[in-house]
């Protein structure tokens, strides 16, 4: 912070917005997709936004491969994002061993095995399982990022970013079919299985596959091991890090004025060489 200014007005706006509402100066300068706009009018524009909260946590720095891609794989197949955490709970300590092998190669983040147990309902009894988990919100927004959003099994999008290269794909491929695939008997390839059929429709276009979904039941999507040959996977360029900004509408702008004698007293700061600073999360600068 370079410098602050105090300025005495007698007029203010409230912005109310889809998740807070904040006061500012009606000539303050909020960032919109068309350019910074004057706050008294920026109603039923959209504003750049990033929960303020979460500028404070540690950043990770994501390293591509082929364990960056069984980690996604993995995570798509059997794997639980919550809102500040990621998981999987599985019964083969090979899988877990791998899967926490390849989240540390990944994220740098320390994971370790716990024996756990759950319950089966075909055996109906708790049976014994491998439990990989580490608590980072960074790392689970990551995670609904790189789907879409949503990382629910039945609403999660193909993740794009597998495509980066074929070794990042070739463990996403690994880490999918060790969750929810298997090898075909007398045959050179892997069967893997889901009910998210758009999820297994992308990823046979990559592959060059032809698919068929099921009625009613989980579908099966078959990968020859030669499915290189043919020639379909083309690498894309997509981002690791995290976008933490977002935009929000606004639903309102409310004037206050000052009662009596009493002016309000506002405070711009300059960040130099940064053109502004945050208003409750929301990006702003000084008055033109």
């Amino acid at each position: 912070m370079t410098d602050v200014v105090t300025a005495k007005v007698r007029e203010l706006v409230d912005v109310v917005t889809d998740h807070v509402t904040f006061t500012v100066a009606s000539d303050q300068m909020l960032s919109t997709p068309d350019g910074w706009c004057h706050a008294r009018d920026t109603k039923g524009a959209v504003l750049a936004w990033t929960p303020a909260r979460k500028l404070c946590r540690e950043r990770l720095t994501i390293t591509p491969g082929y364990e960056f891609g069984y980690l996604l794989g993995a995570t798509c197949s059997d794997g639980t994002v919550g809102e500040n955490y990621v998981s999987l709970v599985v019964n083969d300590r090979g899988f877990a061993e791998r899967y926490a092998r390849c989240l540390t190669a990944a994220t740098g983040l320390g994971a370790r095995l716990e024996p756990v147990t759950r319950p089966s309902g075909y055996l109906q009894r708790p049976v014994p399982g491998f439990r990989v988990r580490v608590v980072s919100s960074y790392l689970a927004d990551l995670m609904r990022q790189y789907v879409g959003g949503d990382a629910h099994h039945m609403r999660q999008r193909f993740p794009r970013v597998v495509l980066r290269d074929r070794e990042t794909f070739d463990g996403f491929l690994d880490g999918y079919a060790d969750g929810d695939g298997c090898r075909i008997t007398g045959w050179s390839g892997r069967m893997l299985v889901s009910a998210n059929v758009p999820f297994l429709a992308e990823l046979a276009r990559v592959v060059g596959a032809r698919f068929t979904p099921s009625v009613g039941v989980a579908s099966r999507l078959a990968i020859a091991d030669s499915w290189p040959s043919r020639g379909t996977f083309e690498p894309e360029r997509h981002r690791l890090g995290l976008v933490e900004s977002t935009w929000v509408e606004v639903r309102d702008v409310r004037l206050r004025r000052a009662e009596g004698n009493k002016p309000f007293t506002l405070y711009s700061y300059r960040l130099d060489p940064y053109p502004g600073f945050l208003v409750n999360g929301h990006l702003a600068r000084q008055p033109w």
